[in-house]
């Protein structure tokens, strides 16, 4: 049978009510307002978290090599050094 207490007894004892129900001592806890229930206290359940998995875009996309890689890093460079990004319309 669930637990019953009321609203008074909640405010009061919250940190150990919410202990029972992580523990598993209690299933729920209902809280009443006036005699009347208004609330469920119950543990929220784990997610089963996936798991990752590694190499998932293996060999959908090739390999650079260390010169294709450098070659993007130099093109980037001459981007931002050798050309104007704002060039001066006002001439």
């Amino acid at each position: 049978m669930n637990r019953h207490v009321n609203m008074l007894e909640a405010k009061t004892n919250l940190s150990r009510l919410v202990e029972a129900v992580e523990s598993g001592a209690e299933s729920e806890i209902i809280i009443a307002r006036n005699g009347k229930p208004a609330a469920r206290l119950v543990p929220i359940e784990a997610k089963a978290r996936r798991p990752v998995r590694l190499g998932l875009a293996n060999g959908k996309y090739p390999v650079m090599t260390q010169e294709e890689f450098d070659a993007d890093n130099e093109e980037i460079w001459r981007e931002f050094n050798e050309k104007s990004l704002f060039p001066d319309n006002t001439k």
